[in-house]
């Protein structure tokens, strides 16, 4: 018989300081040595005023991907609940170190302790949720007393300026200026690094524990085309061309591994996308969105906000102000992870009572991906 699952810890690591938004720069590099144009409009719009970065001030790494996940986790352990115990561990990224082994199985590897069963989603920012779905229903299910869950990014090392420097030397070549489309640009301007983790439990522990009610997460890929990529080329038909099939010599000249940003289709869906898929939560579980405390929206940019506020206001599923809770400004968008940090910080304020209602929600733009979840604290 299905049972309850609890989030009975959350921890999270970030890798060296905050970086303020006038050293960006330092960290990553000019493009071609020449100062942006699209960092002041973008920054101005998002509203972040610090990040992290696993680099040094020479552009060089000083993280794994690996290596901030397993810290996160490590923070987890203590003498009460240690790595012998963990069941499963389920790991999502959007930056793994390598395309094989899975991101779970190195995380696993750096952390030692039994032979476990792991999991690696894909995707990008929902593939922390997912991440916790799985965790979630392997205790739910009874196939594990436990399960541990994760969402971490390495963006920074994709962003370094000499990732760019032989496209913007091409279009040197070709008389044109030397700047990068705006599309490949604009997520320079965006991304943080960090890692965030949960323990999940069949029974509460400790003062405070998260009940999980559900977690739905809707694909709108039948719809919708590719939005953000990596590893690929957009064609005018909007299909994507794969690295595997450029020449080699093109991989660099053309930016193809950079992460790219069709701002236009992202700006005119992923609002629709979110507030349509709530509205139907609100009928198919009837769930009443007033009967919430807090409200954690995974927003990429602050630009987000208010287009979600009247979305969901023309829907008749308003949600107060005072309900929102996000740290975009102090931490950076960091993808998968920005769900987990978010409620880590949450749960650590002190501000949780018994019997509050707590709703996520984490939009995915890579292929129009959105994932909701409902939790009740105890």
């Amino acid at each position: 018989m299905a049972g309850e699952v609890y989030i009975n810890r959350l921890s999270k690591f970030f890798p060296n300081d905050p970086i303020s938004n006038d050293d960006m720069e330092s960290w990553l590099g000019l493009i071609y040595n020449t100062e942006s144009r699209a960092k002041a409009l973008v920054l101005r719009r998002n509203g972040i005023n610090n990040r992290y970065y696993a680099l040094d001030k020479n552009g060089k790494a000083t993280h794994s991907n690996t290596q901030i996940t397993a810290e996160a986790i490590k923070g987890i352990f203590d003498d009460d609940f240690t790595l012998q115990d963990m069941e499963l561990l389920a790991c999502g990224t959007t930056s793994p170190d390598q395309l094989l082994p899975s991101h779970a199985s190195m995380v696993h590897g750096a952390l030692k302790g039994n032979p476990i069963e792991v999991i690696s989603p894909s995707g990008s920012c929902c593939s922390g949720m997912s991440a916790m779905k799985y965790a979630y229903l392997s205790v739910k299910s009874g196939s594990t007393n436990n399960s541990i869950c994760s969402g971490s990014e390495i963006i920074s090392q994709w962003m370094v300026s000499k990732l760019f420097n032989k496209e913007a030397e091409k279009l040197k070549e070709l008389n044109e200026r030397p700047i990068v489309a705006f599309e490949k640009e604009f997520l320079r301007w965006m991304l943080s690094d960090g890692a965030g983790a949960a323990l999940l439990e069949k029974e509460p522990r400790g003062d405070i524990s998260l009940r999980i009610d559900w977690i739905d997460i809707l694909s709108f890929a039948n719809n919708l085309d590719a939005c953000m990529y990596a590893g690929a080329g957009k064609l005018e038909n909007g299909e994507l061309k794969g690295w595997k099939s450029y020449e080699p010599d093109e991989w660099l000249s053309e930016s193809v591994f950079s992460m790219q940003q069709d701002v236009k289709l992202l700006d005119k869906n992923i609002t629709a996308v979110g507030v349509q898929m709530l509205k139907d939560i609100t009928v198919s579980k009837n769930f009443d969105v007033n009967s919430i405390d807090h409200f954690l929206p995974h927003i990429s940019s602050e630009y987000f906000r208010q287009q979600i506020k009247d979305g969901l206001a023309v829907e008749g599923i308003s949600i107060s102000s005072e309900k929102w809770f996000t740290n975009l400004h102090k931490v950076g968008n960091v993808g998968s992870a920005s769900i987990y940090l978010m409620l880590e910080e949450l749960v650590h304020s002190g501000d949780l009572k018994k019997g509050q209602r707590i709703l996520l929600m984490v939009p995915e733009s890579a292929r129009f991906t959105y994932a909701y979840a409902l939790l009740t604290v105890c």
